[in-house]
């Protein structure tokens, strides 16, 4: 962690942030001006060189291990947080887990339901109520939580379906996030991405990179960037619309227009 000033816009909170789409998002918001405390359920070299890249940046960093489908340690991680950074000004909602098996819809294990439902809609629902509760309690100029779904929360895929479902009710707890805190000062936004490239969507890529090419499911006829979430994220968590709340982004080159 580097020793600078405490950051003007506070602390953003980014879980799943030490790789791809979770660490191009604390890069973003760091060039902007916040101190990032990033979680992740993995402690590897890859968090070494997240860290790195935003103390570059002149912003203070941290990393905590932190299991998101453990809720009841919510709690003190979120107490390290503001006792060694300082106020959450902003909660990127990030981490999410894919499918482990993909195939028949009627072949779904409650075992694997249950996973993606614990980390992906459980673990993020909790952890945004506590850290809401702690945003309303100061006012400050500018907070924001940000949830990371997917086109999946509304293009099915039922060779993923316990995934699709998971980002399909998260997309709907956002919506109740917002609604409850409209009258706060808080803004409550979502982003969808559409086909990435990450790791998560490695075993995807050969599958999908033609349909890209040929515009079949991406207009703009390529695969996205992390750097295209991260850079949507920063406008958002810095007010670039500060009267919009509620709403839902799509960042996936146009293939969520419905087309014939």
């Amino acid at each position: 962690m580097v020793a600078s000033q405490h950051s003007k816009r506070g602390v953003a909170l980014v879980t799943g942030g030490r790789r791809g789409i979770g660490r191009a998002i604390c890069v973003a918001l760091a060039s902007r001006g916040y101190d990032i405390a990033v979680l992740d359920i993995v402690n590897d070299e890859a968090v070494v060189e997240t860290l790195s890249q935003i103390e570059s940046l002149g912003r203070r960093a941290q990393f905590y291990r932190y299991d998101l489908s453990q809720i009841e340690q919510r709690f003190e991680v979120i107490d390290r947080i503001e006792g060694e950074l300082g106020s959450i000004n902003c909660l990127v909602n990030n981490a999410g887990i894919q499918t482990p098996v993909r195939g028949d819809l009627l072949e779904v294990t409650e075992a694997n339901f249950d996973l993606l439902m614990d980390v992906n809609l459980r673990g993020t629902f909790f952890i945004t109520q506590e850290v809401s509760k702690r945003m309303i309690r100061r006012d400050t100029e500018h907070r924001s939580i940000i949830t990371i779904t997917s086109a999946n929360a509304h293009l099915v895929s039922p060779e993923k379906g316990s995934y699709g479902v998971s980002k399909a009710a998260l997309s709907m707890a956002n919506q109740q996030f917002a609604l409850r805190l409209a009258d706060t000062g808080i803004s409550v936004y979502e982003i969808r991405p559409g086909l990435i490239q990450t790791d998560m969507t490695l075993d995807v890529r050969e599958r999908y990179s033609d349909a890209i090419q040929s515009g079949d499911i991406c207009p703009q006829r390529r695969w996205g960037m992390p750097a295209d979430i991260g850079e949507a994220v920063a406008s958002l968590a810095c007010g670039a619309l500060p009267f919009s709340t509620g709403d839902i982004y799509n960042i996936g080159g146009g293939m969520q227009i419905p087309k014939l």
